[in-house]
């Protein structure tokens, strides 16, 4: 076990998206050093199926159902965590989904609201929520998903890339607002990793994997 794995030992963490890839293998990686887990994904049944996986490894866990683009679904998922978990250490707002792939023009509105209101709107509220939360505890860490593509432009994912622009400059802010009180807030931009989003992807652009 690694020192930052040994760190997470009895931490409280909250992981959204955690229904499948980065989110249940974070999961996962934190369950296996310690930390008990609240799990949380719009998507009930894959969430109970990490949850399993994690109960198996020797986890604390809990699970709760949320919509992260609508306040009341995020507030109601915080209060439920520090009643289940008894305080927030850490959260890792992971939940988002591609959109559209195509050019910017055939972006339908829809497709660009939804990307926009689960992968930005999302973040922003889970900090809203999380971080008065933390701040009653004496602070905690927050680490935001966004994307290479929140670093780089890329071809037909303008929805999905303006969301993940917005993570990071969402992420600086914060941090910058709330380091001076105990907050960390950090921002991921990971590359191409085998999961079911990088697999409709690939279907849609007609990139073989290699």
């Amino acid at each position: 076990m690694t020192d930052m794995q040994r760190g997470l030992q009895d931490k409280r963490i909250l992981i959204t998206g955690a229904a499948g890839g980065i989110g249940r293998a974070t999961a996962l990686c934190c369950a296996r050093a310690g930390a008990q887990l609240m799990l949380s994904d719009v998507d009930a049944e894959g969430c109970d199926a990490t949850a399993q996986l994690v109960s198996d490894a020797g986890g604390a866990v809990h699970t709760s159902a949320c919509d992260v683009s609508r306040a009341d679904a995020v507030e109601r998922l915080i209060a439920e965590t520090v009643e289940r978990l008894g305080r927030i250490d850490g959260a890792f707002n992971n939940a988002g989904i591609e959109g559209d792939v195509a050019n910017t023009v055939r972006w339908t509105e829809e497709a660009f609201d939804k990307t926009i209101a689960i992968n930005l709107k999302g973040v922003w509220l889970c900090m809203k929520y999380q971080i008065p939360a933390m701040l009653e505890s004496g602070g905690g860490s927050i680490v935001n998903t966004a994307s290479a593509a929140g670093l780089v432009g890329s071809r037909g994912l303008s929805g999905y890339a303006a969301s993940k622009h917005g993570v990071v400059g969402l992420s600086r802010v914060a941090a910058v607002e709330f380091s001076n009180q105990g907050i960390r807030v950090n921002a991921v931009c990971p590359g191409m990793i085998d999961t079911p989003m990088l697999d409709r992807l690939l279907s849609f652009t007609k990139v073989p994997k290699a």
